[in-house]
């Protein structure tokens, strides 16, 4: 789903992301573990199309992200940490939106909308300007946003910050069901005890560089992800 090559990407002389390598399969709930300022929002960014990579390759289910962008950008959704949304438009108008820029048909689009949104507990208040929502509230609304066009990919940066239990449970259960589907879910977090629990595979970045990378198992082995991450960080 994601192939990751050689991926180099600098800010002046500063090196964010240092030859970074990594391949996220069908059926992949992948978790992205680093310190702040580790290199993974750059790598995100990088694998999305939002900010250009100063060497490598990064392919979206063998399309490249930089050769061809809009075929491979149509085949995920990506929710930043602090997603940007339009405080003027209320919440169904920009899920409509984000439903016509990827040319969704009415009845897909209708019955995604409801799906998520009552999973979610947004229906009541999609008709409210986005400006009234609580971070939480535009946290679910990027959420529901990404999930309405059915991406076969799911690429996400802190997502479990603002959302509360419920809908914390909520998004893990879109993540299992996406990848039993055959799809693939990559997302960084610091809630090192849900990726234990959540992930099929782990990697840990610091300073730029893949320091471990693997199956949940065999990254932790008799320990914790903490204890590891930790471990890893201090060398």
């Amino acid at each position: 789903m994601i192939e990751i090559k050689s991926l180099t990407k600098k800010y002046g002389k500063k090196i964010a992301v240092d030859n970074l390598s990594l391949n996220i399969e069908a059926g992949d709930i992948y978790g992205f573990i680093g310190h702040n300022g580790a290199g993974k929002t750059t790598t995100i960014k990088s694998i999305t199309g939002v900010i250009p990579f100063d060497e490598g390759e990064i392919l979206i289910d063998g399309i490249s992200i930089v050769k061809d962008s809009i075929a491979a950008k149509k085949l995920f959704a990506y929710i930043p940490d602090s997603p940007d949304l339009y405080p003027s438009m209320t919440g169904i108008k920009f899920i409509n939106f984000i439903c016509d820029i990827y040319e969704i048909g009415s009845k897909e689009r209708q019955e995604n909308i409801k799906k998520y949104s009552d999973l979610f507990e947004m229906t009541s208040v999609l008709g409210s300007p986005i400006s009234s929502y609580s971070h939480g509230m535009k946290q679910k609304l990027a959420i529901i946003s990404a999930l309405s066009h059915d991406p076969k990919l799911l690429i996400l940066d802190e997502p479990f910050v603002g959302l509360d239990p419920k809908a914390s449970y909520t998004l893990k259960e879109i993540m299992h069901e996406l990848c039993n589907k055959g799809g693939a879910v990559f997302f960084s977090t610091h809630v090192l005890e849900v990726a234990e629990k959540l992930c099929n595979k782990i990697a840990i970045i610091k300073n730029g560089k893949l320091v471990r990378t693997g199956a949940t198992s065999e990254v932790i082995g008799d320990n914790s992800l903490e204890h590891i991450f930790l471990e890893l960080i201090k060398e």
